[in-house]
């Protein structure tokens, strides 16, 4: 019983439904990947899931850490889709395990990305240093610069899971990833641009600097469309180029419902409540877009 409590606390601190963005990020890259091979090698792929899925947890734990020990969390009104867990302000006695969790998952993403440097080349170990430096310093660094804010996530699952994954899985950097890289790279943004919407007063308050709290609900919206429409280009000019067979403008499909999220959210007037919804509607996007990309480029 106590250890069953203690990974459930464990994956609280984890914000376990939040990794579900690992997985649909990568089954796009090792989709093209397979059109690009004819083949996946499957221990290969299983060890970018465990190393991927291991740099998620961290930057989670970490955030859960510093939030904690800054105070944030006591003043954060959490939803569904921001303001952390909140298992820590519950539950302080275990902020050591937040900690270990992350010290741990940390440590698993820097083994299982110097092994498969080691297998595959050196291609991809600047992408590694590069994902480690943005899961130390977000929470405390990144946080306080808006651009780095705004553009941070989507690099990391972007430009370097998704590209990373296909260099792993076929030896180079292929243009088609690069154009499921710039799709997810800009999901990745709107995703994490409307989740700091209801956190606006609570971050001011100690000093972080995001574009939400820089600019207000009105403007953040108007962003949002702007990566939407970065999102979708990509796969339109993927397939413009003939580096996405077209069934993958099956990912478009969700188009609609980004409209949706913009109505609803210039309607909420800034009241938390009634942004849940669309932040809702928003996670949804994020998630079924980059695996109907993926199904439609294995259609093709």
């Amino acid at each position: 019983m106590l250890i069953a409590r203690r990974f459930q606390a464990m994956l609280a601190i984890a914000r376990g439904p939040f990794l579900l963005l690992t997985p649909a990020v990568l089954f796009p890259a090792a989709a093209v990947s397979f059109q690009l091979t004819g083949g996946l090698p499957l221990d290969l792929l299983l060890l970018i899931v465990v190393g991927a899925l291991a740099a998620h947890v961290a930057v989670n734990a970490l955030n859960e850490y510093q939030d904690f020990k800054s105070g944030l969390d006591n003043t954060t009104r959490r939803t569904p889709f921001s303001g952390g867990s909140g298992t820590l302000p519950d539950r302080p006695a275990l902020l050591g395990t937040a900690l270990w969790l992350f010290i741990g998952a940390f440590l698993l993403m820097v083994l299982i990305g110097a092994y498969l440097s080691w297998r595959v080349g050196p291609g991809i170990l600047s992408l590694g240093l590069l994902g480690g430096l943005i899961i130390v310093a977000y929470t405390r660094l990144i946080n306080r610069m808006p651009m780095a804010c705004l553009v941070s996530p989507g690099v990391g699952f972007g430009l370097l899971m998704v590209n990373g994954t296909v260099y792993v899985l076929t030896g180079d950097f292929f243009a088609a990833g690069q154009s499921v890289g710039w799709a997810v790279f800009f999901l990745v943004n709107a995703l994490l641009l409307l989740n700091q919407l209801p956190d606006i007063d609570a971050d001011r308050a100690v000093g972080r600097r995001h574009f939400p709290v820089l600019l207000g609900v009105v403007a953040s919206v108007r962003i949002y469309r702007l990566l939407l429409l970065g999102a979708y280009g990509s796969v339109v000019i993927g397939v413009v180029l003939g580096l996405l067979p077209w069934p993958a403008l099956l990912a478009l499909a969700t188009l609609p419902l980004g409209l949706m999220i913009t109505l609803d959210l210039l309607g909420s007037s800034g009241d938390i409540p009634a942004m849940v919804p669309a932040l809702g509607k928003n996670v949804l996007l994020v998630l079924s877009t980059p695996v109907l990309l993926g199904i439609g480029i294995l259609l093709g």
